[in-house]
């Protein structure tokens, strides 16, 4: 099998007012960069190679954190939150009033014009297999990347608590089967204060 580790992105500042950044090219908010300064990978990382979505704040958190420019993997982009693009959940449940039921259909939740989580999993299949036949890597990801890969691994159907907390200074490892299929990988590791 092969490692596959998954590290989301620094903060932004549409992550500190909560809006759906999907495909909209926000850079790392200066407590983002602050918050990865003077950080560095796990060092059972040493090795692994380095692939980043091409969004800006993935670029960005790979490069500080690696100290090299990563290679750029358009299906690693965020999921598409289409119309409600930019907008809070508050705002979405307060001007529809459907958002609920949408929210209950877990991995086939989708905004208009946008993607659901089950679509992410259908784009994100054959980069894993491309993955499983390659050495390890880590990929600076979105979360909603990490959670579509994350419910492909343990079986969860987006509904209900998540079988993994997938915390934002940490690395959280998958193994790849040889068709690409993601198993759960050994525990997160926190990025470590760099020497």
């Amino acid at each position: 099998m092969t490692k596959l580790a998954l590290l989301r992105h620094g903060a932004t500042d549409w992550n500190a007012a909560g809006r759906m950044q999907g495909r909209r090219d926000v850079p790392l908010s200066q407590a983002g960069r602050a918050a990865l300064a003077g950080l560095g990978p796990p060092l059972e990382v040493a090795a692994f190679e380095w692939l980043s979505s091409p969004l800006v704040r993935a670029v960005e958190t790979a490069e500080l954190l690696s100290g090299q420019s990563p290679a750029l993997e358009p299906r690693l982009v965020e999921l598409d939150w289409g119309e409600w693009e930019g907008q809070t959940l508050p705002e979405l449940r307060a001007a529809h009033p459907e958002m609920a039921a949408n929210e209950d259909r877990g991995l086939d939740f989708q905004p208009p014009g946008g993607e659901s989580p089950r679509q992410v999993q259908d784009r994100l299949r054959p980069l894993l297999a491309e993955l499983a036949g390659r050495p390890p890597t880590v990929a600076v990801t979105h979360l909603g990347v990490m959670r579509a890969i994350m419910a492909l691994a343990y079986d969860w159907p987006m509904l209900g608590r998540p079988p993994l907390k997938l915390e934002r200074q940490a690395m959280h490892f998958f193994a790849l089967e040889a068709d690409g299929r993601p198993r759960p990988g050994g525990p997160s590791l926190a990025l470590r204060e760099a020497s």
